[in-house]
């Protein structure tokens, strides 16, 4: 059963939901994607190896995802950060490895930008990145939208745009546009203090794997590695995806 995290106040209070596993630390963290849930195939792994490891593993659900209250047609990139940022501060006890799955790679690495501007003694110990969707509202969203689509988006306020994943349409909102551009890291230096390991689909259809080129550009003077899959997908859920995501996570040494 999951605990829950109150996050914030007044009317943008919500419950967040978590699971954790006690063990040794660094703790890793999952960081699902847009969408996703706490109980994917990939956190489930991850949990799987943490048991056997003893490994200390918290995984959680975004306001408006899985089993967390709130709506996911208000949440924005900024209230998801502020998710990720709340449960690093009162649920994890050192400097974590964040696991971050598309979205999820985004917000990991905001959350480590963050961290290490406020609380450089907590910011993360490594990250691993699968398909990471870094500034994907903006670069894999609004710039591929056609121009009808922006015109719905503008004007209507939300587009609900067809999933290859589930039978219901995601709702994209103008607010959620608009904030993701206060977010955007592609265009200058991101740097993290920290190893980073970023695993890559060569046949994913929604964050080509030039993407991830492109941001290991703008990585310089960490110490990064790129595993791109040649026939692999966005998910990277079959058995020989999941054991390149543990032995990534494994393979994490965190800087001194």
């Amino acid at each position: 059963m999951p605990e829950f995290l109150e996050v914030g106040s007044g009317e943008r209070s919500r419950r967040i939901a978590f699971l954790r596993r006690e063990g040794r630390g660094p703790t890793v963290v999952w960081l699902g994607g847009f969408r996703s849930d706490m109980r994917s195939t990939k956190a489930d792994a991850l949990d799987r190896w943490a048991s056997g490891a003893e490994r200390r593993f918290l995984r959680f659900d975004y306001s408006g995802h899985g089993e967390s209250s709130g709506r996911f047609e208000e949440a924005t990139i900024s209230q998801w950060l502020e998710d990720v940022l709340w449960v690093l501060d009162r649920c994890v006890p050192d400097r974590p490895i964040l696991v971050g799955s598309s979205m999820g790679g985004w917000l990991a690495l905001l959350a480590t930008r963050e961290l290490l501007q406020i609380r450089p003694e907590r910011a993360s110990a490594g990250l691993v990145l699968i398909a990471p969707a870094v500034d994907f509202t903006e670069r894999l969203m609004w710039d591929q939208f056609p121009r009808d689509v922006r015109r719905t988006i503008e004007e209507g306020g939300v587009y609900l745009r067809p999933s290859l994943y589930s039978e219901e349409p995601y709702p994209i909102t103008r607010g959620l546009i608009e904030d993701g551009r206060r977010h955007c890291l592609l265009g200058r230096t991101i740097r993290t203090g920290c190893p980073i390991h970023i695993l890559q689909g060569m046949q994913d259809p929604d964050v080509p794997w030039r993407h991830a080129l492109e941001l290991v550009e703008h990585l310089p003077g960490e110490s990064v590695s790129l595993t791109l899959v040649k026939d692999g997908d966005h998910r990277l859920s079959r058995p020989e995806d999941l054991e390149r995501l543990i032995a990534a996570v494994e393979g994490i040494e965190p800087a001194a």
